[in-house]
């Protein structure tokens, strides 16, 4: 059972029956001391009574607005997948929409160069209010911490002097984790993808795609599936402008390998270090009987230039 109102097991409901008894001198003075508000207690500790009540007398005020840490410690390419990224956006929408005015302030420390894309992506999602709440902090990041947060209240690992009972200093056992989501929620089994474009390679022939890079930094990113059979893969940079060139005479970025994307569909990233132009080359050459459509979209992800420029003047200040 889900732990929720409509799906409690019985021992579940008398928990909850019980957890209500035992905090009745304290329900007045709560935002709305429903069912709904206390299972949420309850599921924080698993059902445990003591617990859940403990943490319900320390912490439960009304909260109005939060802080919130993002620690972007090993965001890399991978993060960019397009899924997974419209997903996080529509996330971000729900929140804004049924909790408005929530977020006091988001610091986000440890920001690899990689950033600026990340948070371009991110960025329709959010509100202008929103995103002036948004702070991204340098090397002195646990100092500026504390300027906005009590200490006890960080965990030793960002700068504070909280830590779980048994001593960790990343405080551990303050997240809980969600765990598996029951099947009967599942919008659909897998993600459905919509391609931009489709087509036809002949036997023996190749297909290559044109994208401009005009600075380093930017990120390639690129989705594919084949029909029928394998299909190779490869990325080069043009060494001749104006002119279509063989895969041997440009600059290979990204080594051409054959990939089964007719089982799975293939997707990836690059980081673009010179600006130039970049082909994408479907390959088919070694099939001597079978033509391969493929069906791909290709974007260009620009970073977001207010916090590139932000992120430089925090490497800047930072002493060597």
């Amino acid at each position: 059972m889900s732990g929720r109102v409509g799906d409690l097991s019985p021992k579940q409901a008398e928990a909850l029956a019980k957890f209500r008894e035992n905090v009745q001198d304290v329900l007045p003075t709560l935002p709305n001391p429903d069912d709904h508000f206390l299972l949420r207690w309850l599921r924080a500790r698993s059902f445990d009574l003591q617990k859940s009540e403990a943490m319900l007398r320390k912490t439960g005020k009304k909260i109005e607005t939060v802080t919130l840490i993002y620690d972007c410690e090993g965001l890399g390419l991978k993060h960019l997948w397009k899924p997974a990224v419209e997903a996080y956006g529509e996330f971000l929408c729900m929140f804004e929409e049924n909790y408005p005015e929530t977020l006091k302030r988001l610091f986000v420390v440890k920001a690899p160069k990689l950033f600026p894309v990340a948070y371009n992506l991110i960025k329709p999602f959010l509100s202008e209010d929103t995103r002036k709440k948004i702070n991204v902090l340098g090397a002195n990041w646990k100092e500026v911490l504390l300027k906005y947060i009590s200490p006890d209240q960080v965990p030793v690992e960002y700068g504070g002097t909280m830590t779980d009972p048994d001593g960790d200093p990343k405080c551990k056992s303050k997240i809980n984790y969600g765990g598996d989501i029951p099947k009967k929620y599942y919008v659909r089994d897998q993600v459905k993808q919509q391609y931009e474009h489709s087509v036809q390679i002949s036997r023996g022939s190749s297909h290559q795609v044109e994208y401009e890079i005009l600075f380093p930094g930017c990120v390639l990113r690129w989705q594919f599936m084949s029909d029928g059979s394998d299909i190779g893969f490869g990325i080069f940079l043009k060494t001749k402008m104006g002119e279509r060139q063989r895969a041997g005479e440009m600059t290979e970025v990204l080594a051409s390998q054959r990939y089964n994307a007719h089982l799975v569909p293939e997707d990836g990233t690059l980081t673009c270090s010179d600006p130039g132009i970049y082909v994408l080359r479907f390959d088919n050459t070694y099939s001597f009987i079978h033509a391969k459509k493929v069906s791909f979209t290709v974007e260009v992800l620009l970073p977001d230039k207010a916090s590139e420029e932000k992120m430089k003047q925090l490497r800047e200040a930072t002493p060597k």
